[in-house]
């Protein structure tokens, strides 16, 4: 640690960013040899390899305390060249990780009002696995729903998201005409966001107490999942931002009346703290305040 110097650290976290050698390379303004030695030399100083040579490149986990190193000392020499003037700083970026369901409904109204001289850097996935971003250095914040701090962050409850099984009247004619049953749900077909999604699953095994496995269309786009079942195409849980309109245009009927699953939601972010964080944080909580129960 006594021998690394700021032009390793911005290095490692380019090749992080970039995902290449070659890239990192060209948004330095450097030769790729210069950038391998730069890595070299910090792994050297470690006493051990830090980024993985995949593609796309990424740390280890040895690495990833040096890359919230270098992401926080840049947004630091930034802050404080912003503060006394001194050249001509560019903006600063804050990488944050969020799911896809508050992107599409609530995150960005928030982060418009944040204002100039910060630019974001949105890191999508389920909010069960953005702390994972945080934990390695990828993000500085994330909308998470693990309450538990990342070491070296502080945690925020910031509300409770609810979802309501959802469909159409004509696919609940069709496949809950006796009701909302366990043979029912076995057979009809559900809407599903990705792999990692399991709030439909959750429902189930609330609902029936048994693991079941009806057919499945896997739409990874927040908005396009909410019109896939607008469609009828099948049922999915969604968010009230999602499903209230639909709901008062007769589009869409709750399933099962008076169930839900809920996810409490967590602000967590770097305890280093910078004006353009902690404006972002603000801003953030408010929105939270507003759209989350």
């Amino acid at each position: 640690m006594l021998h690394m110097d700021l032009a390793q650290l911005v290095a490692l976290a380019a090749v992080v960013d970039e995902g290449s050698f070659d890239a990192a390379a060209t948004s330095l303004h450097v030769t790729p040899s210069a950038v391998s030695q730069r890595i070299k030399a910090l792994e050297q100083s470690a006493g051990q390899v830090l980024v993985r040579r995949t593609k796309p490149t990424a740390v280890t986990a040895a690495g990833e305390s040096y890359l919230r190193l270098a992401r926080q000392i840049d947004v630091l020499v930034r802050d404080a060249a912003a503060e006394t003037s001194a050249g001509r700083p560019g903006p600063v970026t804050v990488p944050i990780a969020v799911s896809a369901d508050s992107m599409a409904t609530w995150v960005l109204p928030a982060l418009a009002t944040v204002g100039p001289g910060v630019c974001f850097d949105l890191h999508r996935d389920d909010q069960s696995r953005t702390a994972e971003l945080l934990r390695s250095g990828t993000v500085m914040a994330a909308i998470t729903s693990v309450d538990e701090p990342v070491q070296g962050c502080r945690s925020t409850r910031l509300g409770t998201t609810r979802y309501r099984p959802m469909a159409t009247p004509a696919f609940v004619d069709r496949w809950f005409a006796g009701g909302v049953s366990v043979d029912a749900l076995a057979v009809a077909p559900m809407v599903v966001f990705d792999r990692h999604d399991d709030l439909q699953e959750r429902y189930l095994r609330r609902r029936t107490r048994r693991r079941l496995d009806p057919p499945r269309h896997y739409v990874p786009a927040s908005a396009d999942f909410a019109e896939a079942v607008a469609l009828g195409l099948g049922w999915a849980v969604l968010p009230h931002e999602q499903s209230d309109e639909p709901e008062r245009l007769g589009r869409l009927v709750e399933i099962d009346p008076g169930q839900h699953v809920d996810v409490v939601l967590h602000w967590q972010q770097w305890t280093l703290q910078t004006p353009a964080l902690e404006r972002v944080a603000a801003a953030i909580r408010g929105a939270a305040a507003d759209h989350l129960l």
